[in-house]
């Protein structure tokens, strides 16, 4: 007996709808999560066009799942590459601790929002003709550039894996594949490096050239002290303090400039 074509649409939608949540914690895990989001929901938008479904709840699910992503590696994030980099951690030892638990999270979050939003994702109903008018300007047209971007990519996460074995930085790695890629781009090249975000780098700039006179200065030194002092040198209190203040001031101040500052007045103060 032939399906019911309703149930064979709402199949298909529940496969992109896990395969789009899986697919934002895979790539953040290598990728800032924040780039991820940029063009995953692009495309989430184009593929809800052609396959008419709401991309609301999938944006909102691959949302919380490149965050979670992010979180797993080392350089999933800009705070993992500060955190690891200042304590000599590898990217190994990230994947082993928070990796494992941010697996275990994604299997979890995957059921929830699967639960909450299945119901959802066939309420979208287009036209034939708006169907047929979807966005695919996006379409990938230059089959060379895509090969020679996806092995730049792929030699990149590589070297990110065994950084602790060929003792490369994360930055370096970074260098090194934005390198590869303006070279392979050829007259491109100037297009991708104007299509930088300059202003975002010089902020980050900024922001650490102040860290750094806080810490000259000796004001992160005393905030360890009062750290230290309150919990009275206990490791557990000192613990629980940095967790309930990063949770607190990261809901105000950026996780970037606040993990800067909090790995510097961390080590007295431990």
């Amino acid at each position: 007996p032939k399906m019911d074509p309703k149930w064979l649409q709402q199949i298909q939608h529940d496969k992109y709808f896990i395969m789009f949540m899986i697919l934002a914690f895979v790539l953040s895990m290598f990728i800032d999560s924040i780039t991820v989001i940029l063009f995953l929901a692009a495309i989430t938008i184009t593929q809800s066009k052609l396959l008419q479904f709401d991309p609301i709840p999938v944006i909102i699910a691959e949302i919380f799942c490149s965050n979670l992503g992010g979180s797993s590696t080392m350089c999933g994030d800009p705070p993992n590459i500060i955190i690891g980099t200042a304590l000599h951690y590898t990217f190994t030892d990230f994947l082993t601790n928070t990796g494992v638990i941010a697996i275990i999270c994604l299997v979890l979050m995957i059921f929830f929002f699967y639960m909450c939003f299945r119901i959802k994702l066939g309420k979208r109903n287009l036209s034939e003709e708006e169907s047929k008018n979807a966005d695919t300007a996006g379409a990938i047209t230059n089959k060379r550039a895509f090969i020679i971007s996806t092995v730049i990519f792929l030699c990149a996460v590589i070297l990110l894996v065994t950084h602790g074995q060929t003792g490369l930085t994360v930055s370096t790695i970074g260098i090194i594949a934005a390198a590869a890629t303006c070279i392979t781009a050829g007259k491109k090249s100037k297009a991708i490096l104007r299509r930088v975000d300059y202003p975002t780098l010089v902020f980050f700039t900024g922001l650490f050239v102040v860290f750094g006179g806080l810490e000259e200065t000796g004001i992160l030194e005393l905030i360890a002290t009062f750290i230290h002092t309150i919990s009275g040198g206990n490791i557990t209190f000192i613990v629980i303090i940095i967790i309930w203040i990063s949770a607190v001031a990261s809901a105000i101040i950026d996780n970037i400039p606040f993990s800067a500052t909090m790995i510097r007045s961390s080590k007295p103060c431990c």
